[in-house]
């Protein structure tokens, strides 16, 4: 299956859907509407939305499989004649989003489970820091919680556990998020606090200075964790010179320096309503909680120039420079590496087939149970390597571009043996692939897209995520029919654009001198002869 048509897949027509809602039974009408009302949502821009545009085919009757065609148009062609969806997958929790006058979007996904999590999504991240103010996204994740003009953190903290609710919060590179899961009775409450430490934090110096203590002490605990260091100086090496090198918790130098007034500066940048998604799901009634929201957050003023994140991504874009990174200690028990490809970002028409990848490659480790009884090539080859201790393939996906590869565990000698089997088996997915792994490979995804929805803040996490990447909600029986129509063909594609012949980046620590060069590595991207 060629990009293009991959393309077509991953957009759907507001005019198909609509078709498709009246022509489809009406038990069978959710994957119709919910296409239609994704579509709605946002024109998507390359940057952020999904890629290439579906042309409208006329509608067809006939059950699912005429609603999936009368959904989808012309980007159903890669699937077989005969393809049927579950009808399992089709009955699925609407996602109810309405956009207020600022911009702002309120989503909602109702479970009559006696609770429900409300959070705010903000399209910010580190990388769209400077390098002066590296770091003051996470600086931000903890200063909100330090109270507001209204409300001290001592009255904040009591008010919180007097409900019984929790709040929690995250910051990634292109995403920070803040929410809280409290019964249904105080889920207006809960919104209502939410809404004022956002709006109204007050930052004051001696939090700022309280804060920078304690980010500190994370900042050094967190480079005690290999695999934080790992990933954070595969970033440095892999996007050197561009956003995406920056850590997420900033640098030493950064965290000691930023201010007050540098903090502020970046909230009125980027927590601009149309970069902001606030999220209900679970026991929630979309009305009134849009026009609770719409009292909270409406009058967030919205900056006519303020620019959007496709604009600053297309502004500083992100690439990969081949390159390699160690650090190396000879008294270490292990090495540790990863070895990466640049890939493509949560919209591009690849990104599914890189998901499917993914897991196709899957993960290994010596001492599970499963060890030696995985029918995967690539745990077997390794287990056949005594060295080897852990390997396991990963997918990281950004605006504009990604991160692809294998990270791996190993004791340190005879790392090259390692290396061979872990890109051999990489590289082969260019000429041969396995239609029974490929199948097994495809069901595992689903099961995991599946479980990691379950509970209200999970559900809530993936509804803000999609909503700020593809600017709709996708429903499950459309991700189901584009991981379906990811096949051999595509995969060898998939690898032979990529992988095959590509530059590396490389990121290793621990005891790590045998560990081959980048050039070898390199090598082993197209032949595993040299």
């Amino acid at each position: 299956m060629g990009g293009g048509t991959l393309a077509r897949l991953l957009s759907s027509s507001s005019s198909s859907a609509a078709a498709a809602a009246a022509a489809a039974p009406a038990s069978r009408r959710l994957l119709a509407s919910a296409a239609a009302a994704g579509a709605r949502l946002a024109t998507p821009t390359p940057s952020t939305g999904p890629a290439g545009a579906a042309a409208s085919s006329p509608p067809r009757k006939g059950g699912v499989v005429g609603a999936i065609r009368s959904a989808l148009g012309d980007a159903a062609s890669p699937l077989p004649p005969g393809y049927k969806v579950d009808e399992q997958f089709l009955h699925e929790t609407p996602t109810h989003v309405t956009t207020l006058s600022n911009g702002l979007r309120v989503a909602t996904e109702r479970h009559p489970v006696g609770a429900a999590t409300v959070g705010v999504w903000v399209d910010a991240g580190s990388r769209f820091e400077t390098e002066d103010t590296n770091g003051a996204a996470h600086f931000l994740e903890h200063l909100v919680f330090k109270g507001s003009a209204a409300m001290s953190q001592r009255a904040l903290e009591t008010t919180v556990e007097n409900m019984g609710a929790n709040f929690n919060a995250y910051t990634s590179r292109e995403q920070t998020a803040y929410f809280g899961r409290a019964v249904t009775a105080h889920v207006p409450e809960l919104t209502n606090i939410l809404a004022d430490i956002l709006l109204n934090s007050e930052m004051s110096p001696a939090s700022v200075e309280r804060e920078r203590d304690v980010i500190l002490r994370e900042y050094a605990e967190v480079n005690k964790l290999p695999e934080e260091e790992l990933f954070d100086n595969l970033h440095a090496t892999a996007f050197q010179g561009t956003p995406l090198a920056q850590t997420i918790l900033g640098s030493e130098d950064c965290i000691r320096s930023l201010q007050r007034p540098d903090l502020r500066a970046y909230v009125k940048r980027h927590y601009q309503p149309h970069r902001m998604v606030l999220v209900g799901a679970g026991d929630v009634d979309h009305d009134t909680f849009a026009t609770q929201a719409d009292k909270l957050f409406g009058g967030m003023r919205s900056d006519p120039d303020a620019e959007s994140a496709a604009q600053l991504v297309a502004a500083r874009p992100c690439f990969l420079t081949g390159s390699d990174m160690r650090v190396r200690d000879d008294y270490a028990p292990d090495a540790h590496f990863v070895i990466a490809v640049e890939s493509c970002g949560w919209a591009h028409a690849d990104a599914v087939a890189f998901m499917v990848l993914e897991s196709l490659l899957g993960g290994w480790e010596r001492y599970a149970t499963t060890g030696d009884v995985v029918s995967s090539r690539l745990a077997n080859g390794l287990h056949a390597t005594p060295s080897a201790k852990r390997v396991g393939a990963f997918n990281t996906s950004y605006a504009d571009t990604g991160l692809f590869g294998l990270s791996a565990v190993a004791a340190p000698h005879d790392l090259d043996d390692v290396v061979s089997v872990m890109m051999g088996e990489l590289v082969r997915l260019h000429t041969a692939v396995d239609e029974g792994a490929l199948a097994a490979a495809k069901a595992a995804l689903k099961t995991r897209m599946m479980a990691a929805a379950d509970g209200s803040t999970a559900a809530a996490e993936e509804t803000a995520r999609q909503l700020l990447v593809y600017g709709r909600k996708v429903p499950l029986a459309e991700w189901v029919a584009r991981i379906d129509a990811v096949d051999a063909a595509a995969i060898k594609r998939l690898v032979g654009k990529y992988v095959w012949d590509r530059e590396v980046a490389v990121s290793a620590l621990g005891n790590v001198s045998q560990l081959p060069d980048l050039t070898w590595i390199r090598r082993r991207t197209f032949s595993t002869l040299y």
